[in-house]
């Protein structure tokens, strides 16, 4: 599973991904909005002050990922980013935030530009602001 070997590598490497060099990688930890389960996924982040930024862009598909669908459910999460774990509260970027974050976004990785060609879905944008 990509994910996990993802997973295993970032905290085997202080949060480093050798594939994602490029670009910082978060593990967000979630709950499953239907079954409760607890779900960690890796992300791609940008930074916003104090908040962390991530993009529900699922590579341009015509759904939202699971985890974007799970935070609307329950927006208390964890993320690690490096050897550090903390509590987040998870929001939707409203339309004014949102415009002003995707242009920090695609100026920062072009990537997400792409996926916006993709798809027909205005791609949510999430601030994530630390609780403790």
């Amino acid at each position: 599973d990509w994910n996990a070997r993802v997973i295993e590598e970032f905290r085997a490497n202080g949060g480093k991904v050798a594939s994602f060099a490029s670009q910082p990688l978060l593990l967000l930890t979630h709950r499953g909005a239907k079954t409760g389960t607890r779900r960690t996924n890796p992300l791609a982040y940008f930074r916003d002050g104090d908040d962390y930024v991530i993009v529900a862009s699922k590579g341009g598909a015509e759904t939202d990922p699971d985890w974007y669908h799970n935070l609307l459910a329950e927006p208390s999460a964890t993320i690690e980013v490096g050897t550090e774990q903390f509590d987040v509260t998870a929001r939707p970027a409203d339309e004014h935030e949102r415009e002003r974050l995707w242009a920090m976004i695609t100026s920062a990785n072009p990537a997400f530009a792409d996926y916006e060609q993709k798809t027909t879905r205005t791609i949510p944008v999430v601030i994530l602001s630390p609780t403790n």
